[in-house]
């Protein structure tokens, strides 16, 4: 009776402990989705950065630029971009 229910519990020990190490593989394999994902939220978050920084420097030549034609009393016409 005794060697029956040890190695029952034998068993149930070694299916724990494969359970456990299926689920540590599982947990680095999830580590590193996380590691990929978060390098690729910091360089499109860099990418969204240095697309600002030159819509701005952009904005801000067109401004330059009509003003200049206005001080020149150049004829200026702006349009919506879609016109």
């Amino acid at each position: 009776m005794k060697r029956v229910i040890c190695r029952d519990l034998y068993e149930r020990i070694e299916t724990l402990e494969r359970t456990i190490e299926e689920l540590e593989e599982e947990i680095i394999e999830l580590k590193a989705q996380v590691r990929a994902k978060t390098e690729e939220a910091t360089s499109l978050a860099i990418e969204n950065q240095n697309l600002r920084y030159k819509l701005e420097r952009l904005k801000k030549t067109h401004e330059t630029m009509v003003e200049l034609l206005k001080k020149m009393k150049f004829p200026v016409i702006l349009t919506d971009g879609e016109e």
